[in-house]
């Protein structure tokens, strides 16, 4: 899920992988909106408030609102660069440290968020969205742009066409390719879904400290992905 890459990488992959990640998209970005009242999985609102800003001739909000947009920027930056870096080093583990940056700010704002959302509520913001362009990216990369897991709009306008095309497309091999893009569309907006509607049922309980069942789903993954590489390379073995 994390580690293949390339032609070793199958439609398999990318459906765990678009389950696992959407499911913590969705919890965080209801999460945050509940936290802090701000959309922190994706900037397409936040240019719309710059923009806005910058006609009102607001320029310090407009600023502020930039520094949304330049957050979740920075966060695919890093993603990548850590994967760039990785790769020189360590090529297994070129995917698995950026999840684990993510689960630790998942986990740091999980315990700590509380403390900023009563002096600086940004600061929740800012790393959220530093999250999630780093999850952003990171999926990117793995799937070859094929999953993105943090927003829906690309997903419904790519799911429209691929069901359009399905009335023309009358060559089983190619509808056969369509059914399956779709199938992994729907898993990526049904796991957003439920991240979402799971974050909306626990958040009145625990509040921020929700952000804790994201690392957790992250942690899974990774373990999961481990066993998984260690069982196929034992049988490889024999």
């Amino acid at each position: 899920m994390f580690s293949h890459k390339g032609k070793t990488r199958t439609n398999q992959h990318n459906l765990a992988l678009a389950s696992l990640l959407s499911l913590v998209a969705g919890l965080v970005n209801v999460v945050g909106f509940m936290a802090v009242a701000k959309l922190t999985t994706n900037v397409t609102g936040h240019f719309a408030f710059f923009v806005d800003e910058v006609f009102k001739f607001h320029f310090k909000a407009a600023v502020h609102i930039a520094l949304y947009i330049f957050f979740f920027f920075f966060g695919a930056f890093v993603s990548t660069t850590l994967v760039e870096l990785t790769y020189r080093v360590r090529q297994n583990m070129i995917y698995i440290v950026p999840t684990y940056l993510e689960a630790f700010i998942l986990l740091f704002l999980g315990v700590c968020g509380g403390f900023f959302i009563d002096r600086d509520s940004d600061v929740v913001a800012f790393m959220l969205l530093f999250a999630m362009g780093l999850q952003n990216a990171l999926v990117t990369n793995i799937s070859h742009s094929v999953v993105r897991t943090t927003h829906l709009t690309g997903l419904f306008t790519d799911m429209g066409i691929e069901s359009s095309q399905l009335l023309f497309y009358k060559n089983k091999k190619d509808q056969k390719r369509l059914l399956k893009s779709i199938k992994l569309r729907l898993t990526i907006i049904c796991f957003f879904f439920c991240g979402g509607v799971v974050a909306g049922l626990l958040y009145p309980f625990f509040g921020i400290r929700t952000l804790i069942l994201g690392t957790a789903i992250l942690f899974v993954g990774l373990i999961f992905d481990y066993i998984n590489i260690k069982i196929l390379l034992r049988k490889r073995k024999y």
